[in-house]
């Protein structure tokens, strides 16, 4: 009876560590994809870890970037049009010559990011933080009515 527990305890085991592996390997294959090709258009990339990439001139249209972290990311050249980027951090994230155009950008934290010659038209810009950000232009600006 007690071979038959510790087999049984041992074999569970194995299967609890290995279903959090298998799960972590799927998340992460559209990860390894976009930085191998640096094309991952529609991809599903909600809350990738994409800290510091360079991701000069991805495919990223229609990606879900939702709560990504794009910290200190290189965005130059990339293509962004349609992308989900809902509370993506942005945070000093080079965004130069990129197309955000129809982008979800709500709650988008962009502080002390440097964004140059980007296209935003018809991207929905609400609750922003540019805090500390170099923005030229592009079509984002802080204040209310004139």
């Amino acid at each position: 009876m007690k071979a038959i527990f510790l087999t049984a305890a041992a074999l569970l085991s194995t299967l609890s560590l290995a279903a959090p592996l298998s799960v972590k390997a799927e998340n992460s294959a559209p990860v390894r994809r976009l930085l191998e090709t640096r094309e991952c258009s529609g991809c599903n990339l909600t809350g990738a870890n994409l800290k510091g990439a360079h991701l000069i001139g991805a495919d990223l249209r229609n990606a879900n970037l939702k709560s990504a972290n794009l910290e200190g990311a290189n965005l130059e050249g990339a293509d962004l049009t349609g992308a989900n980027l809902k509370s993506a951090n942005l945070t000093k994230a080079f965004v130069s010559d990129t197309i955000l155009n129809n982008a979800n950008l709500t709650n988008v934290n962009l502080s002390n990011s440097r964004l140059y010659n980007s296209d935003v038209d018809g991207a929905v810009m609400a609750n922003i933080d540019l805090s500390g950000a170099d923005v030229f232009n592009t079509a984002i600006s802080i204040g209310g009515e004139y």
